[in-house]
Protein backbone atom coordinates (compact mmCIF):
# COMPACT_ATOMS: atom_id res chain seq x y z
CA UNK A 1 0.00 0.00 0.00
CA UNK A 2 2.65 2.49 0.85
CA UNK A 3 4.61 0.91 -2.27
CA UNK A 4 1.12 2.07 -4.27
CA UNK A 5 0.97 5.54 -2.70
CA UNK A 6 4.42 6.08 -3.40
CA UNK A 7 4.50 5.01 -6.86
CA UNK A 8 1.50 7.25 -7.26
CA UNK A 9 3.39 10.01 -5.36
CA UNK A 10 6.27 10.03 -7.71
CA UNK A 11 4.59 9.74 -10.95
CA UNK A 12 2.30 12.72 -9.67
CA UNK A 13 5.38 14.86 -9.14
CA UNK A 14 6.96 13.64 -12.41
CA UNK A 15 3.59 14.88 -14.21
CA UNK A 16 3.78 18.29 -12.37
CA UNK A 17 7.31 18.45 -12.96
CA UNK A 18 6.76 17.83 -16.87
CA UNK A 19 4.09 20.35 -16.95
CA UNK A 20 5.86 22.77 -15.37
CA UNK A 21 8.44 22.76 -17.73
CA UNK A 22 6.15 22.73 -20.40
CA UNK A 23 4.68 26.21 -19.07
CA UNK A 24 8.47 27.47 -18.61
CA UNK A 25 8.85 26.93 -22.19
CA UNK A 26 6.12 28.30 -23.58
CA UNK A 27 6.12 31.17 -21.66
CA UNK A 28 9.99 31.57 -22.74
CA UNK A 29 8.86 30.73 -26.47
CA UNK A 30 6.29 33.96 -25.71
CA UNK A 31 9.16 36.13 -24.49
CA UNK A 32 10.99 35.94 -27.17
CA UNK A 33 8.54 36.00 -29.72
CA UNK A 34 7.46 39.01 -27.93
CA UNK A 35 11.13 40.21 -27.51
CA UNK A 36 11.62 39.76 -31.25
CA UNK A 37 7.95 41.57 -32.16
CA UNK A 38 9.37 44.70 -29.92
CA UNK A 39 12.77 44.70 -31.83
CA UNK A 40 10.82 45.11 -35.35
CA UNK A 41 8.27 47.62 -33.61
CA UNK A 42 11.31 49.59 -32.25
CA UNK A 43 12.70 49.14 -35.91
CA UNK A 44 9.53 50.63 -37.63
CA UNK A 45 9.28 53.87 -34.64
CA UNK A 46 12.64 54.46 -36.02
CA UNK A 47 12.10 54.60 -39.03
CA UNK A 48 9.38 56.02 -39.07
CA UNK A 49 10.96 58.84 -36.81
CA UNK A 50 13.38 59.51 -39.28
CA UNK A 51 11.38 59.81 -42.11
CA UNK A 52 9.48 61.98 -40.22
CA UNK A 53 12.50 64.32 -39.31
CA UNK A 54 13.67 63.88 -43.04
CA UNK A 55 10.36 65.00 -43.90
CA UNK A 56 10.31 67.83 -41.57
CA UNK A 57 13.65 69.16 -43.12
CA UNK A 58 12.39 68.52 -46.65
CA UNK A 59 9.03 70.54 -45.55
CA UNK A 60 11.25 73.73 -43.89
CA UNK A 61 13.28 73.66 -47.19
CA UNK A 62 10.51 73.94 -49.32
CA UNK A 63 8.96 76.76 -47.13
CA UNK A 64 12.72 78.74 -47.43
CA UNK A 65 12.38 78.09 -51.40
CA UNK A 66 8.82 79.48 -51.02
CA UNK A 67 9.98 82.99 -49.02
CA UNK A 68 12.69 82.94 -51.37
CA UNK A 69 10.99 82.96 -54.54
CA UNK A 70 8.35 85.00 -52.76
CA UNK A 71 10.99 87.63 -52.53
CA UNK A 72 12.33 86.99 -55.76
CA UNK A 73 8.73 87.55 -57.46
CA UNK A 74 8.55 91.41 -55.63
CA UNK A 75 12.06 91.93 -57.38
CA UNK A 76 10.56 91.32 -61.11
CA UNK A 77 7.63 92.96 -60.16
CA UNK A 78 9.22 95.97 -59.45
CA UNK A 79 12.00 95.44 -62.38
CA UNK A 80 8.71 95.24 -64.88
CA UNK A 81 6.87 98.24 -63.55
CA UNK A 82 10.30 100.15 -63.72
CA UNK A 83 10.58 99.02 -67.63
CA UNK A 84 7.16 100.03 -67.81
CA UNK A 85 7.71 103.06 -66.98
CA UNK A 86 10.61 103.68 -68.71
CA UNK A 87 8.69 102.50 -72.18
CA UNK A 88 6.39 105.12 -71.35
CA UNK A 89 9.16 108.16 -70.95
CA UNK A 90 10.69 106.79 -73.63
CA UNK A 91 7.64 106.99 -76.03
CA UNK A 92 7.29 110.38 -74.81
CA UNK A 93 10.88 111.58 -75.79
CA UNK A 94 10.26 109.92 -79.15
CA UNK A 95 7.43 112.21 -79.69
CA UNK A 96 9.25 114.97 -78.42
CA UNK A 97 12.53 113.93 -81.14
CA UNK A 98 9.78 113.93 -83.89
CA UNK A 99 8.92 117.44 -82.94
CA UNK A 100 12.49 118.82 -81.90
CA UNK A 101 14.12 117.04 -85.82
CA UNK A 102 10.82 119.10 -87.58
CA UNK A 103 12.58 122.61 -86.01
CA UNK A 104 16.12 121.26 -85.92
CA UNK A 105 16.06 120.31 -89.86
CA UNK A 106 15.58 123.76 -90.74
CA UNK A 107 17.44 125.45 -88.36
CA UNK A 108 20.48 123.25 -90.15
CA UNK A 109 19.58 124.52 -93.47
CA UNK A 110 19.64 128.10 -91.97
CA UNK A 111 22.84 127.87 -90.45
CA UNK A 112 24.65 125.80 -93.70
CA UNK A 113 23.37 128.82 -95.69
CA UNK A 114 24.56 131.42 -93.19
CA UNK A 115 27.69 129.96 -93.58
CA UNK A 116 27.97 130.09 -97.06
CA UNK A 117 26.91 133.73 -96.72
CA UNK A 118 29.95 134.52 -94.65
CA UNK A 119 33.05 132.33 -96.78
CA UNK A 120 31.52 133.96 -99.83
CA UNK A 121 31.77 138.00 -98.11
CA UNK A 122 34.97 136.91 -95.69
CA UNK A 123 38.54 137.80 -97.19
CA UNK A 124 40.00 134.63 -98.95
CA UNK A 125 41.07 132.66 -96.63
CA UNK A 126 41.49 129.07 -97.12
CA UNK A 127 39.31 129.54 -99.81
CA UNK A 128 38.91 126.60 -101.42
CA UNK A 129 39.24 124.75 -98.13
CA UNK A 130 36.06 126.15 -96.97
CA UNK A 131 34.07 126.33 -99.86
CA UNK A 132 35.08 122.44 -100.28
CA UNK A 133 33.75 121.76 -96.42
CA UNK A 134 30.32 123.55 -97.37
CA UNK A 135 30.06 121.33 -100.52
CA UNK A 136 30.64 118.70 -98.17
CA UNK A 137 27.88 119.49 -95.88
CA UNK A 138 25.39 120.36 -98.17
CA UNK A 139 25.85 116.80 -99.70
CA UNK A 140 26.08 115.18 -96.08
CA UNK A 141 22.34 116.68 -95.54
CA UNK A 142 20.59 114.59 -98.01
CA UNK A 143 22.43 111.15 -96.38
CA UNK A 144 19.80 108.73 -94.77
CA UNK A 145 22.94 107.24 -93.24
CA UNK A 146 23.95 110.22 -91.16
CA UNK A 147 21.98 110.82 -88.17
CA UNK A 148 20.42 114.21 -87.42
CA UNK A 149 22.85 114.52 -84.59
CA UNK A 150 25.80 114.41 -86.50
CA UNK A 151 25.32 116.17 -89.22
CA UNK A 152 24.44 119.05 -86.40
CA UNK A 153 27.46 118.78 -85.00
CA UNK A 154 29.45 118.89 -88.15
CA UNK A 155 27.96 122.27 -88.64
CA UNK A 156 29.24 123.26 -85.53
CA UNK A 157 32.06 122.42 -86.13
CA UNK A 158 32.36 124.09 -89.41
CA UNK A 159 31.31 127.21 -87.71
CA UNK A 160 33.88 126.86 -85.42
CA UNK A 161 36.59 126.41 -86.98
CA UNK A 162 35.75 129.59 -88.84
CA UNK A 163 35.58 131.26 -85.42
CA UNK A 164 39.26 130.43 -85.37
CA UNK A 165 40.01 131.43 -88.56
CA UNK A 166 39.61 135.12 -86.98
CA UNK A 167 41.25 134.70 -84.00
CA UNK A 168 44.56 132.83 -84.67
CA UNK A 169 47.67 133.98 -86.81
CA UNK A 170 47.90 131.08 -89.54
CA UNK A 171 49.67 130.14 -92.83
CA UNK A 172 49.60 128.30 -95.67
CA UNK A 173 50.50 127.89 -99.45
CA UNK A 174 48.21 128.33 -102.11
CA UNK A 175 48.07 130.21 -105.57
CA UNK A 176 46.56 133.61 -106.08
CA UNK A 177 46.46 136.01 -108.69
CA UNK A 178 47.94 139.38 -108.39
CA UNK A 179 48.27 142.45 -110.47
CA UNK A 180 48.30 141.77 -114.60
CA UNK A 181 45.90 138.48 -113.60
CA UNK A 182 49.08 136.99 -112.94
CA UNK A 183 48.54 133.67 -110.72
CA UNK A 184 51.51 132.97 -108.40
CA UNK A 185 52.92 130.04 -106.06
CA UNK A 186 51.92 131.79 -102.80
CA UNK A 187 52.68 131.48 -99.25
CA UNK A 188 49.63 132.85 -97.23
CA UNK A 189 49.82 134.59 -93.36
CA UNK A 190 46.47 135.49 -92.01
CA UNK A 191 46.08 137.63 -88.42
CA UNK A 192 42.90 136.75 -87.15
CA UNK A 193 40.62 138.75 -89.84
CA UNK A 194 42.89 141.56 -89.36
CA UNK A 195 45.60 141.25 -91.48
CA UNK A 196 45.63 138.66 -94.51
CA UNK A 197 49.23 138.58 -96.94
CA UNK A 198 50.61 136.88 -99.14
CA UNK A 199 53.99 136.31 -100.70
CA UNK A 200 56.12 134.64 -103.41
CA UNK A 201 57.48 131.54 -101.99
CA UNK A 202 61.27 132.99 -103.03
CA UNK A 203 60.01 136.07 -100.24
CA UNK A 204 60.95 138.42 -102.73
CA UNK A 205 57.33 140.05 -103.36
CA UNK A 206 54.54 140.78 -100.89
CA UNK A 207 50.76 141.53 -101.26
CA UNK A 208 48.46 142.67 -98.72
CA UNK A 209 44.77 142.09 -99.40
CA UNK A 210 42.40 145.44 -100.14
CA UNK A 211 38.94 144.56 -98.65
CA UNK A 212 37.77 147.55 -100.54
CA UNK A 213 38.68 146.24 -104.01
CA UNK A 214 38.70 142.55 -102.74
CA UNK A 215 42.50 142.20 -104.45
CA UNK A 216 45.57 141.51 -103.71
CA UNK A 217 47.27 144.79 -103.33
CA UNK A 218 51.47 144.92 -103.87
CA UNK A 219 53.34 146.23 -100.09
CA UNK A 220 56.36 148.22 -100.71
CA UNK A 221 59.29 146.98 -100.29
CA UNK A 222 60.29 149.01 -97.27
CA UNK A 223 58.25 146.39 -95.10
CA UNK A 224 59.84 143.14 -96.58
CA UNK A 225 61.89 142.74 -93.29
CA UNK A 226 59.14 143.12 -90.69
CA UNK A 227 56.87 141.06 -92.76
CA UNK A 228 59.89 138.45 -92.83
CA UNK A 229 59.36 138.73 -89.25
CA UNK A 230 55.83 138.06 -89.08
CA UNK A 231 56.51 134.85 -91.31
CA UNK A 232 58.90 133.57 -89.17
CA UNK A 233 56.77 133.90 -86.04
CA UNK A 234 54.05 131.98 -87.95
CA UNK A 235 56.11 129.34 -88.92
CA UNK A 236 57.48 129.27 -85.24
CA UNK A 237 60.80 130.10 -86.20
CA UNK A 238 61.42 132.82 -83.58
CA UNK A 239 60.01 133.47 -80.02
CA UNK A 240 56.12 135.65 -80.24
CA UNK A 241 57.11 138.98 -80.44
CA UNK A 242 55.64 142.47 -81.62
CA UNK A 243 54.73 142.43 -85.63
CA UNK A 244 53.33 145.33 -87.80
CA UNK A 245 51.12 144.25 -90.55
CA UNK A 246 48.99 146.09 -92.93
CA UNK A 247 45.66 145.52 -92.08
CA UNK A 248 42.87 144.04 -94.17
CA UNK A 249 39.72 145.26 -92.87
CA UNK A 250 37.21 147.84 -94.22
CA UNK A 251 35.83 150.93 -91.83
CA UNK A 252 32.71 148.89 -91.24
CA UNK A 253 34.62 146.25 -89.59
CA UNK A 254 36.42 148.53 -87.57
CA UNK A 255 33.57 149.86 -85.98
Amino acid sequence: MNILKTSIGIALATVITTAQANTLDQARSIESKSNTASAVSQSKIDKSAEATLAYKADIERLQEEVKNLAVYRDHLTGLVNSQQQEMTNLNTQIETIKDTRQGVVPLMYKMLSGLTDLVEQDKPIKIEERQLRIEKLEHMMTRADVSDAEKYRRILEAYQIEMDYGSKLGSYQTQITVENDELIDADMLHLGRVSLMARRLDSSQYWSWNTYTNQWQAVDSSFNDELGKAYALAYKQIAPSLLVLPISLSLKEVK
